[in-house]
């Protein structure tokens, strides 16, 4: 069984683990190897212990009391077009891949911004990364590119964005937040 909850300041560590393991396996061959090697789980720690005390909305999602993925959003940091709010992470350890918790992740994070008053969403994501059909497969509409630079190398990066937070929530399988733990049914 998979559980959602709130994340807290002390979940920082696993939270940098599931981060850097994470991009380990979904950037390989698509960001330089030498940016990859050089990623460490330890100096993301402060900056997640920083980040949990923010004004942004964290989730952890669990097996077994094992943190497997997070996903957090918040108030967009870009302006772009009439979105409001921003999928600023979603990551899943690579065996938990596959299993509905990215879709119950992203679903916590829609409920708890449109209860934030907020009206609509959009995700910034690497167009060789294979979350692009995912969040497609959610409802998300391409809505721009752009150049970034990571380890060196320009890469291009997608806008992504659900323009209908309360009407893309709804379907979600998830109860409404109102609580810090959501199960998957799926699972």
């Amino acid at each position: 069984m998979v559980s959602i909850r709130v994340a807290e300041v002390r979940d920082a560590a696993v939270i940098a683990h599931v981060h850097v393991r994470s991009w380990l396996t979904t950037y390989e061959g698509i960001v330089p190897e030498e940016y990859l090697a050089s990623l460490n789980e330890t100096e993301r720690v402060p900056l997640w212990q920083d980040g949990l005390t923010r004004d942004i909305s964290v989730f952890v999602a669990e097996i077994e009391g094992e943190v497997v993925g997070f996903a957090s959003g918040g108030a967009i940091r870009e302006p772009l077009h009439a979105y409001d709010s921003e999928l600023y992470t979603l990551y899943l350890l690579k065996e938990a891949q596959g299993r509905g918790i990215g879709r119950t992740l992203l679903g916590a994070v829609f409920k708890v911004l449109v209860q934030k008053g907020f009206k609509s969403m959009l995700v910034w994501v690497l167009e060789q990364n294979p979350a692009v059909r995912f969040y497609e497969r959610t409802g998300a509409q391409y809505i721009t590119s752009k150049q970034i630079e990571i380890g060196g190398v320009q890469l291009p990066e997608a806008a992504l964005g659900w323009p209908d937070l309360v009407t893309a929530s709804g379907s979600w399988p998830i109860s409404p937040y109102n609580a810090h733990t959501f199960t998957n049914p799926r699972n």
